[in-house]
């Protein structure tokens, strides 16, 4: 457990603000530094503060657009120590893939409906404060979606070897690491890889995305009594 998680919210919206931190701080471990209305003053607050980790809204001063996914991506690249969980109105499969494409380390992507329960907002704060990723289910849903119409499962289609190699990179590791612990060649798990990707219906997608779309499909298919999120470490 982490003693005393610094915290930096931004929102706009004045009664949002500080009903999430009032919810925040009934938790004796965590703790709020400051609260922040726009981007700008975000990012100043987060050079000044370095709290543990930063909850944002997407849609802040001064275009209302995707400040909060900016401020994260800002924030990661400068201070990547710093936890960042974005709230949405929206279920947004672009903006996850926005927050998650360079990397799923201390990122979160969560639904506003899903704050008011405090036990779910301090799991996902810890999270992502640790270096892992907590996105909403119904974000992970609208991701594959599209792949998971016929009602069957996603990763169906995959050998236990492939499986086996999707699990490893759900925990995180890199290619070299999967192939030191199935016993393979690098070019072996590459092949299994491309194999998984295909299987998926992501061969059209960058690389990055398409290793970020595999783990959050083996999630949800392998955690489906999960209520609120899919994690990754």
């Amino acid at each position: 457990m982490i003693a005393d998680v610094q915290v930096v919210i931004a929102d706009d919206n004045y009664l949002l603000r500080e009903g999430l931190q009032r919810l925040i701080e009934l938790d004796p471990d965590m703790r709020v530094l400051a609260a922040c209305q726009d981007m700008a003053d975000l990012l100043q607050t987060v050079d000044r503060l370095e709290p543990d980790v930063v909850v944002t809204d997407i849609r802040m001063p001064p275009d209302h657009t995707d400040e909060g996914v900016r401020a994260a991506l800002a924030i990661r690249h400068k201070h990547p120590h710093i936890g960042v969980v974005v709230l949405s109105q929206y279920a947004s499969p672009t903006y996850a893939i926005t927050l998650l494409g360079d990397s799923t380390d201390g990122i979160g992507y969560l639904l506003k409906d899903r704050i008011t329960d405090a036990a779910q907002l301090k799991a996902a704060l810890t999270a992502v404060t640790s270096g892992g990723s907590v996105v909403d289910s119904d974000v992970v849903q609208a991701l594959i979606g599209a792949r998971s119409g016929s009602g069957r499962s996603p990763l169906s289609e995959l050998t236990d070897r492939e499986l086996e190699v999707l699990a490893a990179m759900a925990e995180g590791r890199s290619n070299g690491g999967i192939a030191a612990q199935i016993h393979a060649a690098d070019r072996t798990v590459e092949k299994y890889i491309s194999s998984i990707f295909s299987k998926l219906g992501l061969a059209h997608q960058t690389n990055v995305n398409r290793r970020v779309l595999a783990v959050l499909t083996y999630l949800a298919e392998t955690d489906p009594d999960r209520s609120g999120a899919a994690q990754a470490s």
